[in-house]
């Protein structure tokens, strides 16, 4: 028996594939087939990704306990399995003494997992780019065109590679963004790569976003620029 506690922080604590597989066939329903509405596991898997990016902890803890309300007015709980990096909800009567024991559970098939890594949903990529691209605008309208370029090649790598919204990057996907695709593809002039950084962090902070903390490479055209944490994700 795997008795898998419960973590207030929003990470650990659900069912693994091993304790599934106990259970028979009888894997997680997509959303779609669920109790909980789509509306509502759309919104905890965008505020459990806000907190991952969250560098306050009071902000964080807020981001945890707004994702657990909502859930929780459909008796639902809510935690991320760190195995294999997922966000699941489940009913709350799963739980006894702060441990899922699977066990005792006749039917499986009413939790819901979203992945938080890899590509998101490329059915709603066109919806998803048209965002993006709004993004890239305000960043145009308030910060200029050279920092504008560098968030339309951020756009370019997030929807056609990742198919994710620009401010649900994780830190790897940036610094892969930067130290790979950037220099590969978007071919920017000297004056665009050398603000690149700061165009990522600008892009955040237009749409009201902390980044996760990353780390920037070595840009050849950025003089003064260290390899050292982001400033505005540490």
């Amino acid at each position: 028996m795997d008795d898998s506690p419960a973590d207030d922080s929003g990470s650990g604590g659900a069912p693994d594939d091993g304790e599934r597989s106990r259970g028979g066939d009888r894997s997680p329903r997509d959303a779609a087939d669920a109790p909980l509405p789509d509306d509502v596991v759309a919104e905890a898997e965008r505020l459990t990704r806000l907190a991952r990016n969250a560098t306050d902890p009071d902000e964080r803890a807020a981001y945890i306990q707004r994702r657990d309300e909502i859930v929780a007015e459909y008796d639902y709980a809510a935690r991320v399995r760190e195995a294999d990096d997922t966000l699941v909800c489940h009913p709350e009567h799963w739980l006894e003494d702060g441990v899922v024991r699977t066990e005792r559970i006749d039917d499986l098939s009413t939790a819901v997992e979203r992945s938080l890594s890899g590509p998101g949903d490329p059915d709603d990529w066109a919806a998803l780019d048209a965002d993006n691209r709004d993004l890239v605008e305000r960043v145009r309208s308030e910060a200029g065109d050279v920092h504008a370029a560098n968030a339309s090649a951020f756009a370019d790598f997030m929807g056609n590679h990742c198919a994710k919204p620009m401010t649900a990057a994780t830190a790897d996907e940036i610094e892969q963004f930067l130290g790979e695709y950037y220099v590969r593809n978007a071919w920017p002039d000297p004056d665009a790569r050398a603000v690149v950084v700061d165009s990522i962090e600008i892009t955040f902070a237009v749409a009201g976003v902390e980044p996760p903390a990353f780390t920037p490479p070595d840009m050849d055209d950025s003089p003064g620029r260290s390899a050292g944490r982001s400033e505005r994700g540490t």
